[in-house]
């Protein structure tokens, strides 16, 4: 069995979570999530980051211990955690007795190889990054980078020799070009420590809130070597847990900002050289989340708040979004619109549809279970189509490119829509003697589905679950190790599932700016002698009314009720709409299953003869007195907007 350890930077507890934390800990959760579905044994931790002067600071201001701060501010990271439903093994603190050994024994280490030494520090520090800055990285009294407050410090400090290791960090960078993606942030680190490394200031003696060094108590160790040495804690608090320490180190993949590459990059592999330990498989960079377009802050009034965004959007639909919207590595623009819009086109219209379908033409076509399949050409492509997705996907996580294999999953839903459109398993059922060729449809429908569900379940897990348990698909089996197509048992029984992904609506305000009116549509002022036209309506009037493709799922007759039929009708929603239509003079039930007429959709439901009915069929008067319902194609998808 392979291992897999994934590691979120450890969170500074100076503040509260925002919508990049739970990014950055999303995208280490869905890693961890698809290796343990293929099969791999995973070790996933995030945590919190609790000493420093800032949190002493902020802790004698709020005239509280800055372990009470510190135990306040690491619960609100641990609460957003389980809300966001991470699947960490471990939420790592710096307070922590094991970190804290650990700790004083790397710096042991390190000063055992004669790579640390005691001084005296001059210069540039921001209490803010808990970072030095030389002249040229400062201006005006701030950090150019992180516009961080810097002061001047002068102490005795230990000092460690990182100038010795800029040879042999190039050395590492050359042999493993993959260990720090993407490329961009690669040439970064290169370029950086090209130019020449100063050795590091790693003690403090000014604040007291930290682990001391050994053998000289005045003095409490670096904040970023307590930090990044988080890592060695978890993976067995190294020197400690020697079979876990075997079985997890080197780690796999550390999940960071841009912002704190350089410690990760150059500092944390430095530490492990002096240590002599192995260094990190893979670093993976990404960028900031702006939020329309703007730098994310509390003065600005834009920050994103993870509690409240899980108020107003569902989980799966908040992470399918941070996972989807932007290349991995590149700084993102959170915009609800587009959150709303990929929604209800990607999720909703594609996949969710796709599963009501099935399972709704499953109940009426097979006895609601799964049939027994044979393989045309038409399906031999399909499951082709499938089988290479699949290894895309896979070269896709491979290098953390999550936001393609997602682009591929949703694409390979299409494919099965598509490849019910052309099999039109409704027009199958019209006809005894395709029986054979409409079981093999449904299920190599379903087993796309079956596929679809896994595919999907590190990054939409809710919903995911849901379509699995509709298939009866057991917890063992839900697994990615060994995917092959025809893992669907034949005779299962299958479920409609609860709706998916139900329709996310814009704010009136953001579907003003998104449908403008033009000026010529706007509606002009009238003279006052100019009477009303009777029977003419305005555009604006018109686009009040919504008219959709809707296909007729089933239809029955109403028991009493001469004129009326009940139909199923399928809108592009997560369930059909019940509609009570006068036209049994007109229509019999069979002729109308399978075929796509125009509906009205955003009138106001209606209770007939008893049913609650929940759109209108459109209809024409023939001459011969009878009815003629708007008809479209199968080329027409459901839920095309009319007009």
């Amino acid at each position: 069995m392979e291992t897999f350890y994934v590691t979120t930077p450890i969170y500074y507890v100076n503040g509260s979570p925002h919508i990049g934390h739970a990014y950055t800990t999303i995208v280490a959760d869905a890693m961890a999530r698809y290796h343990r579905m293929r099969g791999d044994e995973v070790f996933f931790m995030t945590g919190t980051d609790e000493h420093g002067l800032k949190i002493q600071r902020e802790a004698e201001k709020l005239q509280k211990t800055s372990q009470a701060l510190a135990d306040e501010n690491s619960k609100k990271f641990s609460d957003i955690f389980d809300r966001l439903e991470l699947t960490h093994d471990r939420f790592i603190r710096t307070t922590e007795d094991d970190h804290k050994r650990v700790v004083t024994r790397i710096f042991e280490l390190m000063k055992e190889r004669g790579d640390i030494y005691l001084d005296t520090y001059e210069g540039w520090y921001a209490a803010a990054d808990e970072a030095f800055y030389t002249d040229e990285e400062i201006a005006d009294g701030k950090s150019i980078e992180t516009g961080a407050d810097v002061e001047w410090v002068a102490e005795a400090s230990y000092f460690f020799k990182l100038s010795a290791y800029q040879e042999p960090l190039l050395k590492w960078y050359r042999e493993n070009p993959e260990c720090v993606r993407p490329s961009s942030r690669y040439n970064e680190v290169v370029s950086f420590v090209e130019g020449g490394l100063q050795d590091l200031s790693i003690s403090r003696t000014t604040f007291d809130w930290g682990i001391p060094v050994p053998n000289d108590p005045e003095h409490v160790i670096y904040v970023w070597v307590d930090a990044l040495t988080n890592y060695l804690t978890g993976a067995g608090a190294f020197g400690e847990d020697d079979a876990k320490w075997e079985k997890f180190w080197p780690c796999d993949l550390h999940v960071l900002g841009k912002d704190i590459l350089r410690f990760h990059a150059v500092y944390w592999p430095a530490f492990l050289l002096s240590a002599q330990l192995p260094l990190p498989r893979q670093l993976f960079i990404h960028g900031w989340w702006l939020v329309e377009g703007e730098k994310m802050s509390k003065r600005a009034g834009n920050w994103l708040d993870p509690h409240a965004m899980l108020d107003e959007f569902p989980l799966d639909a908040l992470r399918y979004y941070l996972l989807r919207e932007i290349p991995f590595g590149n700084d993102g623009n959170f915009a609800r619109t587009r959150l709303i819009e990929r929604h209800n086109a990607e999720l909703a219209d594609n996949f969710g549809n796709l599963v009501n379908r099935m399972t709704n033409m499953v109940q009426r076509f097979a006895e609601g279970k799964t049939p027994v399949a044979s393989i045309t050409p038409e399906d031999k492509g399909l499951i082709d189509e499938a089988q290479g997705a699949w290894q895309e996907i896979q070269a896709s996580l491979e290098q953390c490119e999550i936001h393609r294999a997602l682009e591929l999953i949703l694409s390979f839903s299409t494919s099965v829509n598509q490849y019910i459109q052309r099999n039109q398993p409704w027009k199958l059922a019209k006809d005894a003697a395709q029986t054979e060729r409409l079981h093999s449809v449904l299920y190599h429908a379903l087993e796309g589905i079956r596929w679809i569900a896994l595919l999907l379940s590190a990054f939409v897990p809710d919903a995911s679950a849901k379509v699995l348990d509709a298939l009866g698909i057991k917890q063992e089996d839900r697994t990615l190790a060994g995917l092959s197509w025809g893992g669907l048992p034949s005779g299962q029984a299958v479920g409609t599932p609860p709706v998916l992904f139900a329709k996310l609506e814009l704010p009136e305000e953001e579907e003003a700016k998104k449908e403008p009116k033009k000026k010529s549509e706007q509606k002009k002022k009238k003279p006052k002698d100019e009477p009303e036209t009777p029977g003419k309506i305005g555009f604006g009037d018109f686009q009040k009314l919504e008219m959709r493709v809707g296909l007729v799922v089933s239809a029955e007759r109403i028991e009493g009720a001469d004129k009326l039929l009940k139909l199923a009708v399928d809108v592009g929603e997560q369930s059909p709409r019940t509609v009570v239509a006068g036209i049994s003079k007109a229509y019999a039930p069979e002729d109308l299953v399978g075929n796509r007429y125009a509906v009205v959709t955003n009138l106001k439901p209606a209770k007939i003869f008893g049913i609650k009915s929940e759109a209108m069929m459109l209809a024409a008067d023939t001459p011969e007195g009878g009815l003629e319902l708007g008809c479209f194609s199968d080329a027409v998808a459901p839920g095309t907007r009319i007009g």
